[in-house]
């Protein structure tokens, strides 16, 4: 004795316009029983009948006037809740349907105990058509399965548009990556005391047909965890290794670092495809690519990431610990993983030069590097004074703006040739830094 579907969709047309005139909230509800289908399978279609129909009549005598309660086929339910003020109010009304609901069942002498589950959205927060709020109820009653059963859940509309929005992202860098409007730029390295260029760091951008070139704060984050974000790492390894065999055809031998995620790491095939792309270009020597990844990321499966990073040494390649300093930096860590470089994170350099305890972490940094037997690099170097202080310290090599800024490929070579080191850098490495300032032996000043 409850509305069917034909005149559900007349009940909602009238709460629609409702709430919309009186500016008060509507909310729809899908309410499905919890492993109904034994009833009728153990006791016949009868008692699961007598079942649903006390299911109506508890509906009935718990909903409010106004608010619809409709049958939409087996033990589907469909509920209408109209005027309410706020969205609390549909949160307390759906408890007490499913109090209601877990009440014990006598049918004949026998005793049945069920739940339900219910989604529910409400308009105009998911300001939506008739056929689109029943979706996205039954979108909440399926999240509320998922999550045990017995409870309800109700649909975030703004969760779903940002869903929707990463949604179109994603396509549109799938054709970007097809269309080939990714590149790399490369941000040098350096070695300050023996003022030559090591290397460089490749960094991802995206040459947008309509904004221009994008830094990867733009794009990089709608990528995570998802195929695309693999596809574009292994463009990124292919890419490198393609411009530095020309740079090695142009007379410029320069070892390259690019960034890799979590997610690649952890793929079981991500050696096979190393082998295959290194083998592309068997005049490229493996051991002047280097991978970098953040020190967190290879925590939480150390033991595969241990195994990982000597199956890469095997071939050449080293690895890089970024941003070290700022994840969960250990003496055992350090100890297990044979990472051949530690990177000082930019947010230390930043504020050495006037944070004595920035200063402190940096200088622990460097001294952890050399106990180990790695070599140690800075990022951020934004000023010669950085330089200066670094290399007294015992770190001689860096990056940051204060020596370039990352670069096309094709202004690199020139770039090389006309790099300088600052005097300053000269002569600092026999000085010592101290939170008080830059101290010298007298035989330098002498000197």
């Amino acid at each position: 004795h409850l509305p069917n579907r034909t005149l559900l969709a007349d009940r909602m047309k009238i709460a629609l316009a409702q709430a919309r005139r009186t500016g008060t909230l509507l909310a729809v509800c899908y309410l499905d029983m919890d492993h109904f289908k034994p009833i009728n399978e153990t006791y016949g279609h009868e008692v699961g009948n007598a079942v649903l129909g006390e299911v109506s009549e508890r509906l009935k005598h718990i909903l409010r006037d106004g608010d619809t309660a409709a049958r939409m086929g087996g033990d589907e339910f469909v509920l209408l809740l109209s005027g309410l003020a706020e969205p609390t109010e549909c949160s307390h009304i759906l408890e007490r349907i499913l109090d209601t609901v877990a009440q014990p069942f006598t049918i004949g002498n026998q005793e049945h105990r069920l739940s339900a589950s219910i989604g529910a959205t409400v308009f105009p927060q998911d300001n939506a058509d008739a056929d689109r709020l029943l979706r996205h109820a039954d979108q909440a009653l399926y999240a509320a399965k998922e999550a045990g059963r017995a409870r309800f859940c109700i649909f975030d509309a703004e969760h779903d548009r940002k869903s929707m929005l990463r949604r179109d992202k994603l396509f549109q860098l799938e054709d970007a990556l097809a269309a080939g409007e990714f590149l790399l730029y490369y941000q040098p390295k350096v070695d300050m005391a023996e003022g030559r260029v090591i290397g460089v760091e490749a960094l991802i951008r995206w040459q947008h047909p309509q904004r221009g070139l994008l830094s990867p704060a733009e794009f990089l984050p709608i990528l995570e965890n998802t195929p695309l974000e693999i596809s574009l790492g292994e463009w990124v390894i292919a890419r490198a290794l393609q411009q530095m065999a020309l740079w090695r055809s142009q007379g410029l031998d320069l070892a390259v670092s690019v960034n890799i995620s979590a997610q690649h790491l952890a793929q079981k095939d991500f050696l096979l495809k190393l082998r295959a792309a290194l083998a592309l270009h068997p005049h490229t020597p493996p051991h002047r690519l280097e991978i970098e990844v953040l020190e967190g990321i290879l925590l939480s499966d150390i033991v595969y990431a241990s195994a990982l990073i000597d199956e890469c040494q095997r071939l050449g390649i080293d690895f890089a610990l970024d941003d070290f300093g700022t994840g969960y930096s250990s003496l055992t860590y350090l100890k297990r993983l044979s990472a051949g470089t530690l990177k000082i994170d930019q947010t230390f350099i930043c504020d050495m030069l006037v944070d004595a305890g920035d200063l402190a972490i940096v200088e622990g940094i460097i001294g952890l590097a050399q106990a180990f037997h790695r070599k140690v690099i800075a990022e951020g170097v934004e000023t010669i004074e950085h330089g200066v202080s670094l290399l007294s310290l015992g770190c001689h090599l860096a990056q940051g703006y204060g020596i370039a800024r990352p670069m096309a490929a094709e202004a690199l070579p020139d770039w090389v040739k006309s790099w300088r080191p600052d005097p300053r850098w000269n002569v600092s490495s026999s000085m010592h830094w101290t939170k008080d300032g830059i101290s010298s032996p007298a035989s330098a000043w002498a000197s």
